[in-house]
């Protein structure tokens, strides 16, 4: 039998040739959807209409009933059987509670990383902290948001300690929402900042005690001025905002 020796090996096949999907639209839709009920843009007790947020964002109303649906898993949308779907109210009583779970682990995040960060690792993060602190001076909001965010996740990855991220991710993906909230206030937003840079000062110093320290009283901060701020609120109807036509979520 004659043997045929095969002309390339799919070792020597590179890299580049691999195919770069765009990510799915519904993927697309929750994130922009996200960040609308995060950062406001859609209030509490919303109603929300599939074709007005399809036509706002220039997609089919298909994407826009998964992204719901998906949502109200993440506790940001409250489904109404045959009436559709609204932004979720923040609820006091789950806020101190989230809160409470969410600084142990963070503290513990940090305790961890401060022993097992790399020094790259480190530096990304570092790099990461001097952005917020632009955004922070020219008084970017969302985008100081959005990068301490990414910042909280980091810290927590670089903990190394999957079951950690696990619990974290389910939620902070809900207490997105009450943090963006507790910006709102001048004093408390300097102060988060100020916490921050000490954060990151123990984290250079690795020292794990003072880091997890810093970041638990960080979290306990910010879930007081979150409560204060939503105990100050005056309570009315919700809002027309996008749409009053309820039969969209099945």
């Amino acid at each position: 039998m004659e043997l045929v020796e095969m002309s390339k090996p799919v070792s020597r096949i590179p890299k580049t040739a691999a195919i770069v999907r765009p990510k799915p639209l519904h993927e697309a839709a929750i994130e922009r959807l996200r960040d609308m009920i995060v950062e406001g843009d859609l209030a509490a007790g919303e109603r929300l209409n599939d074709a007005k947020l399809a036509a706002l964002l220039r997609v089919s109303r298909t994407p826009i009933r998964e992204a719901i649906k998906l949502l109200a898993n993440e506790g940001l949308v409250e489904l109404l059987p045959g009436r559709g779907a609204r932004v979720a109210a923040l609820a006091l009583e789950t806020i101190s509670e989230m809160f409470e779970v969410i600084a142990g682990l963070e503290r513990h995040a940090c305790e961890l990383a401060a022993e097992r960060m790399s020094a790259g690792a480190f530096e990304a993060l570092q790099r990461k902290h001097e952005r917020m602190v632009r955004c922070f001076s020219a008084g970017e909001r969302r985008a100081y948001f959005k990068l301490n965010h990414d910042i909280h996740l980091a810290l927590v990855a670089a903990s190394e300690n999957a079951i950690l991220q696990e619990l974290h991710g389910t939620l902070i993906a809900r207490a997105r929402r009450a943090r963006y909230a507790a910006l709102e206030s001048p004093a408390r937003w300097a102060e988060a900042m100020g916490e921050h840079e000490a954060l990151m000062a123990a984290l250079r110093a690795r020292d794990a005690r003072l880091a997890g320290e810093i970041m638990q009283a960080h979290d306990r901060r910010t879930a007081r001025a979150i409560l204060e701020r939503l105990g100050r609120a005056a309570s009315g109807a919700a809002p027309a905002g996008i749409g009053e036509n309820t039969a969209m979520v099945g």
